[in-house]
């Protein structure tokens, strides 16, 4: 059944996503912003316009350390202003034509740290990115062994978050980064390996139905949650709260539902992985209560319908903004309102809130000016939701069809603020619509009630022309 309202005056919990940090340590603010590299601003110092900024640059750049570390620092201290926080991936910069695994590693204990340090004691709950692993997007299945095999990888990650995660959790990630754990008492949280299903990745020419057993084991994950009557998170995960009895069920929520975390979205994987994971939304739509990821570096989602008519939504995966500025884009975070822990709670979204800094503003302000971060937008105010449910963001779609304002609006927000030069027209908007309804790959029937009309391979193109990652 869908998620239904909290009662008044029932508790939320707000929660921390950030998602493609892409620090650059070689980021020289006053360099070159546009180069024939796909990676610019680093180098030597150049004179007048086109010069790389002190906090960010609209072009092919990524962050200086310092942007990061002006957004943890002006977040609520501790656990004041969140009840946790959930990190999907991609630490390093683009340069991965030159990057070792020294690199990687150096990029992964130095952010780490510095999310420790800013957050305090609030629990974060990290999930893989593509851009971790040198070659990018090379993470062999688990059955890989000797120098071929990511240990160098998923050891050093377990012995960085050591801290945030539960032993069990760290015997997963040290086979497959990909683990389960509980938030709070009636909350899980289910962190997902996507390189697993990643197109870009080489090693799954030996096996790309479920190389590393991570969909039978996510099933594993949700019939338990169901039997017990747990509500589960996809993301990553420990102890949290007032702990369970031993031999009692969880003091919340006889209706079981779940969260998932993940760096690349389902549709953005190879297909057969993509609509076996579909499926299993479909199967576990009462247990499922929310999905999120990012890899995209822009503001989007992805529907999920049933099976049998493709007409009624069972889920929806957000996909939040990068804090990156690559390509041409503010640095952003997101944050999510969620029902919080009380009897008969959904555990289900129930806003979120983008932030961004504008990079033109913070460029121009004197030196030592602390930069100034600011809401872009509310979902439910800005699109004028009802809820935040699946069906709400159906209905979105559809409107936006017709309505070009509200459609202008999400492209706006699409690029956090910062929207390319040339306008989305009617070929841009049908296949920017599609994707917004396609939960799996290569699916032309999920598309087939929009308008305008657009031939499925034509849209396809559009799709690979816009990815920016």
């Amino acid at each position: 059944r869908p998620p239904t309202p909290p009662p008044p005056g029932a508790p939320t919990a707000r929660v921390l996503f950030l998602t493609d940090l892409h620090w650059d340590r070689q980021y020289v603010p006053g360099s070159a912003a546009a180069c024939p590299d796909p990676l610019c601003c680093r180098g030597a110092l150049r004179e007048g316009p086109g010069a790389a900024g002190f906090w960010g640059s609209y072009s092919k750049c990524d962050l200086p350390l310092h942007t990061i570390d002006a957004l943890l620092a002006q977040l609520p201290n501790g656990t004041g202003g969140f009840a946790a926080a959930y990190w999907t991936g991609d630490i390093p910069a683009h340069n991965v034509w030159q990057q070792s695994r020294g690199d990687q590693l150096r990029a992964l204990r130095t952010v780490t740290a510095l999310l420790r340090a800013r957050l305090g004691g609030l629990r974060v709950f990290p999930a893989v990115g593509n851009h971790e692993a040198t070659p990018v997007n090379a993470f062999p299945p688990p059955y890989v062994r000797g120098n071929r095999s990511a240990a160098w990888l998923y050891d050093a990650m377990a012995e960085a978050w050591q801290d945030w995660l539960p032993p069990s959790a760290l015997r997963t990630l040290r086979r497959g980064v990909f683990y389960t754990a509980q938030v709070w008492p009636g909350l899980r949280l289910v962190s997902l390996n996507m390189n697993f299903c990643s197109q870009a990745n080489f090693w799954l020419l030996i096996n790309a139905t479920d190389p590393a057993g991570q969909l039978q084991w996510l099933m594993g994950v949700l019939a338990d949650a169901e039997r017990d009557g747990e509500k589960v998170w996809g993301g990553s995960g420990g102890s949290w709260g007032v702990p369970v009895a031993p031999g009692k069920p969880p003091a919340l929520a006889p209706c079981p539902q779940v969260h998932i975390i993940g760096h690349i979205p389902p549709a953005h994987c190879l297909r057969s992985w993509s609509w076996n994971y579909y499926r299993i939304v479909n199967r576990f739509e009462g247990t499922i209560a929310a999905q999120f990821f990012g890899h995209t570096h822009v503001d989007e989602f992805e529907l999920f319908y049933d099976e049998e008519t493709l007409s009624r939504p069972v889920s929806i995966a957000f996909i939040a903004p990068s804090v990156t500025t690559y390509i041409n884009l503010n640095p952003g975070y997101r944050v999510y309102e969620v029902a919080g822990s009380y009897p008969g709670s959904s555990h289900a979204v129930l806003d979120h809130e983008t932030f961004i800094l504008n990079l033109t503003e913070a460029n121009a302000a004197p030196p030592g000016t602390a930069p100034r971060w600011q809401r872009l937008y509310s979902a439910r105010q800005a699109y004028g939701l009802p809820t935040a449910f699946p069906a709400d963001w159906d209905r979105l779609v559809r409107r936006m069809q017709d309505d070009e304002q509200l459609f202008q609006l999400f492209w706006f927000h699409l690029h956090k603020g910062h929207p390319p030069r040339e306008p989305c027209g009617g070929p841009c908007k049908a296949a920017l619509l599609c994707a917004l309804r396609s939960g799996r790959a290569s699916d032309p029937a999920l598309c087939r009630p929009l308008r305008p009309a657009l031939p499925f391979p034509r849209i396809q193109e559009l799709w690979l022309q816009r990815r920016l990652c």
